[in-house]
C-alpha cells in the first residue's frame, strides 16, 4: 500500500475502532450481566417494574417493556456479550455489510434497553457515550467495504463534545478550576480512587497547579484540531490519547477514557496504523452513490440532531451530561465541573442484637471497590465499573431524604437477599441477617506517607455524624415506607 494513498484510508481506521469499540461493548455487557438484576430486576433494589409503570414507552424504550422478567434481562445479557466478543475477534465481518450492520445494531437496540430502564444506576455520561458512538458504529461497515471518511468525521465531532465540554463544564462549575487547585483536591475526592491516586494526591501544589493547565489546554484548545488537515488531526488526536491514558492511571473512571480513547482513533489514518499494524488489506471496490448518499443523510440528521447540545455548550447554564431525545443520538458531555474538597463515605453496618446499645457489635458491610476498611488498598477495576459503590460516593455528598433508595438497599440487607449481597465484598453476616442496620458518615482522607509507614493503612477516617439510625423490618412505620414505594414484597 502506496503512503499516498493510505493517508487518505481508513480502513485499518476503523479496524482498530471496531476492536476496540466492541471491547468495551463486552465490560458493559458483562457488568449488566453481573449486577443488573440486583439493582433493577424483579426485586432488586429499584425494580424496573414499578419504574416502566410511571413513564411511556418512548419517554425510555426498550426491550424491557415486553418482558421485563429476570431471566429476560439476562438473556439480553448474554446476547450482548456473545455479540460483543463476534465484532472483538472480527466475525461480524465474514458475512458482508449487512451481517455486519446486524451485529452493531443489535448491540446498540440491546445496551439502549439497558440504559433507558437502568435509572439513577444508569444516569451516567458514559452510558450516552456507548450509545452515540454505537449507533454510528453501526455504518461503518466490514472490512471488504470502503471505510466511509464521513463516519470518521462524525465520531470525531463526538469526540470534540466530550473533550470540549468537560473544558467549558469545568471554566462555569468551580472556582478551583480557575485557580489551578482542583487537582490538588481531586484524586482524594474522586469515586474510585486506585493505588495510584494516593501517590499523585502526595505531589506538590505547583504541580497539581501545572496538570490544570494541561488540562485546560487539552479540553479548550486541543479539540479545534480533529478537523484540520492531517498533521495536526493526528497531533491533537495524539495528545487527548495521551490525556485519556493519564486519566486511566490515575483513577477508576468506568470505562469512560476507555470510549473516549476508541473516538480518537477516528483522528488517525491508515498511513499511521500501518506503523504499528502492518496488516495486509485486499482491494476494495470504490463506494456506490446509493451507499455515499445514505451516509450523507445520515450526516445531515447528526447535524440537525446537534443543534441542542451546540447551542448547550455555549449556555451559561450549560447541561452537563444530558440527552436531548430517548435514543440518546446526539448529547451533550462534561466530567468534574465541581470538585469535591472533602471526602465522605457512607458506612452500613449491621448487628444481630435484638435490641442495640452501647454495647452491642456492629459489623461492616465492605463494598467492592469504594473506600471502607482504611487499611484496605483502594481498588483496580477500570473499566468494569460497581455500580452501587459509584451511587453510595453521591448519596454522601447529601442526607438521605435525597437518596430514599438507601431504605431499599438496606431493606434487602435485613432480608438477606442474595441479590443485593452479591454487590458487597463480603457478607458480615453468612448464617442469618442482621436484626438491625445503621449507616455512618465518616471522613476519610488518605494517611501522610509516616501513617501509612507506621500503619500500613491507605486512609484515615474520623466519625462526622449518623446518616441513617438503627433500622429494623420490625418498625412499622420503616415497613410502610418499603410497602408505599414497593420495596417490601
Amino acid at each position: 500500500m502506496s503512503p499516498e494513498p493510505a493517508a487518505n484510508s481508513y480502513r485499518l481506521t476503523r479496524f482498530v475502532f471496531q476492536r476496540l469499540l466492541a471491547f468495551v461493548y463486552l465490560m458493559a455487557f458483562l457488568i449488566a450481566l453481573h449486577q443488573y438484576v440486583p439493582l433493577v430486576g424483579e426485586r432488586g433494589i429499584l425494580p424496573m417494574k414499578l419504574f416502566l409503570k410511571q413513564v411511556r414507552f418512548w419517554d425510555a424504550p426498550g426491550l424491557f417493556w415486553f418482558n421485563p422478567s429476570d431471566p429476560f434481562i439476562r438473556a439480553v445479557a448474554w446476547g450482548g456479550v456473545a455479540l460483543s466478543a463476534i465484532a472483538l475477534a472480527g466475525f461480524s465481518d465474514a458475512f458482508g455489510p449487512w451481517v455486519s450492520a446486524a451485529v452493531w445494531t443489535t448491540l446498540w437496540i440491546f445496551y439502549q434497553s439497558f440504559v433507558n430502564a437502568g435509572q439513577l444506576f444508569y444516569g451516567f455520561g458514559w452510558e450516552m457515550l456507548l450509545l452515540e458512538t454505537g449507533f454510528l458504529a453501526i455504518f461503518l461497515g466490514p472490512s471488504n467495504r470502503e471505510a466511509p471518511a464521513v463516519v470518521l468525521v462524525l465520531l470525531r465531532w463526538i469526540l470534540f463534545r466530550v473533550m470540549f465540554g468537560a473544558g467549558l463544564i469545568k471554566l462555569r462549575g468551580d472556582a478551583c478550576w480557575l485557580d489551578l487547585t482542583c487537582l490538588s483536591y481531586h484524586y482524594e475526592t474522586q469515586p474510585l480512587p486506585n493505588p495510584m491516586s494516593w501517590y499523585l494526591h502526595k505531589l506538590p501544589l505547583l504541580y497539581h497547579k501545572a496538570e490544570v493547565l494541561f488540562t485546560h489546554f487539552v479540553e479548550l484548545a486541543i479539540p479545534w484540531g480533529y478537523f484540520w488537515p492531517r498533521r495536526l488531526r493526528i497531533a491533537c488526536g495524539a495528545g487527548s490519547f495521551f490525556f485519556q491514558v493519564m486519566l486511566i492511571v490515575s483513577g477508576n473512571l468506568s470505562w469512560l477514557n476507555y470510549i473516549t480513547l476508541v473516538l480518537c482513533i477516528a483522528c488517525f489514518d491508515d498511513a499511521l496504523l500501518s506503523c504499528f499494524l502492518p496488516l495486509k488489506t485486499l482491494p476494495v471496490p470504490s463506494m456506490g452513490r446509493t451507499r455515499r448518499g445514505f451516509l450523507y443523510g445520515l450526516a445531515g440528521l447528526i447535524l440537525l440532531l446537534s443543534i441542542p447540545p451546540a447551542v448547550n455548550l455555549v449556555s451559561p447554564v450549560q447541561l452537563m451530561n444530558a440527552s436531548f431525545e430517548p435514543l440518546h443520538l446526539v448529547n451533550t458531555y462534561g466530567a468534574f465541573g465541581s470538585v469535591t474538597r472533602k471526602r465522605n463515605e457512607i458506612i452500613l453496618e449491621g448487628t444481630a442484637d435484638a435490641a442495640p446499645d452501647e454495647a452491642s457489635e456492629w459489623r461492616a458491610y465492605e463494598f467492592r471497590c469504594k473506600p471502607g476498611d482504611p487499611a484496605r488498598r483502594p481498588c483496580v477495576v477500570s473499566p468494569y465499573h460497581y455500580r452501587l459503590d459509584w451511587q453510595i460516593w453521591f448519596a454522601a455528598m447529601n442526607d438521605f431524604r435525597y437518596n430514599p433508595w438507601m431504605l431499599s438497599v438496606i431493606a434487602k440487607l435485613l432480608q438477606g437477599d442474595r441479590g443485593t449481597l452479591t454487590l458487597f465484598e463480603r457478607n458480615p453476616f453468612a448464617s442469618a441477617p442482621p436484626k438491625f442496620i445503621r449507616a455512618l458518615l465518616y471522613e476519610y482522607r488518605f494517611t501522610t506517607p509516616e501513617e501509612r509507614r507506621r500503619s500500613g493503612a491507605w486512609w484515615s477516617r474520623q466519625l462526622v455524624q449518623e446518616y441513617l439510625p438503627p433500622l429494623s423490618l420490625d418498625n412499622p412505620g420503616y415497613r410502610r415506607i418499603l410497602a408505599a414505594a414497593g420495596w417490601l414484597e
